[in-house]
């Protein structure tokens, strides 16, 4: 199965519980709150570069400003980045809602199967399925960096670490939901690395770099790079590309075997930020 961001994050409609206590109660007793959790199910991975991600949402409903807590209780082995969504809920006319993300991860050997996330505010608890998928295959043909360890020189604000190997590389997705930007303004080099689960004989590299209708490769795409690859804790190029304007370069070289992989950013286009959408690596 070859996993992408979009099936390893699921969609689905909004789960929405109105906290409002149990009808047995005396009416003083009841919360106003209203909570809402998007997707209403999850599938994840145990790669370290592909986290589901929950999206809370608390609503006062009530005529009283109040301060709220919604807790979260995973199973098994799911491990969240948050287990506390705290906030002051005004009560206002229109409802102001306030929206929390929450990342869910799990380990590379956890066992596949049916979990689940409980989202509680005061004494109302709904619960959030989560599917534990097997592991992507990682051999001949497959990509050998999908969801796995990233690390850079920096990163931008906008971006996420792992944007650029979280299998889209769609450049009309860029600064919403994909790719990698380096946080240092026509500073270069910069480097953006990905170590492989195990090492691994490697003999091309795919580079997705910035291509959109609104941002053209030759503008604002990356331009020159070395692609290195690391060999017994050394760093050693295996190609360089120099001059580009296309979104899309495979470099190919003399087959190695590598404990990870690094693009060398060098320049970019505009001369300013190291862009890449996507890195993908194969045998």
């Amino acid at each position: 199965m070859r996993l992408t961001r979009q099936t390893v994050i699921a969609a689905g409609t909004l789960v929405t519980a109105a906290l409002l206590g149990s009808s047995s109660m005396p009416a003083a007793t009841s919360s106003p709150v209203a909570v809402s959790v998007a997707p209403e199910q999850l599938s994840v991975v145990g790669l370290p570069c592909l986290p589901g991600t929950l999206n809370l949402t608390m609503t006062n409903t009530g005529a009283e400003d109040r301060y709220a807590d919604l807790t979260l209780a995973p199973t098994g082995p799911l491990q969240l980045s948050r287990t506390l969504f705290s906030s002051w809920l005004p009560a206002v006319d229109p409802d102001q809602p306030v929206t929390a993300p929450v990342e869910v991860r799990v380990p590379r050997d956890a066992k596949p199967g049916s979990y689940r996330i409980g989202v509680q505010v005061d004494r109302t608890q709904v619960n959030v399925p989560v599917t534990v998928e097997p592991l992507p295959p990682k051999g001949a043909g497959d990509n050998l960096a999908l969801g796995e360890q990233a690390t850079a020189s920096s990163t931008h604000g906008n971006f996420t670490l792992c944007g650029a190997v979280d299998g889209d590389k769609d450049s009309e997705h860029w600064d919403t939901l994909t790719g990698w930007n380096d946080g240092t303004r026509a500073v270069f080099p910069d480097t953006y690395d990905v170590a492989l689960s195990a090492a691994a004989t490697v003999s091309r590299v795919e580079l997705y770099t910035l291509d959109s209708a609104k941002y053209p490769a030759r503008t604002n795409g990356l331009r020159d790079w070395d692609v290195q690859v690391k060999v017994d804790g050394t760093w050693q190029t295996a190609a360089q590309v120099r001059g580009n304007t296309a979104g899309h370069v495979t470099s190919e070289f003399t087959p190695v075997r590598a404990e990870a992989v690094r693009i060398l950013c060098l320049d970019g286009n505009d001369h300013t930020y190291s862009r890449i959408v996507e890195l993908e690596v194969y045998g």
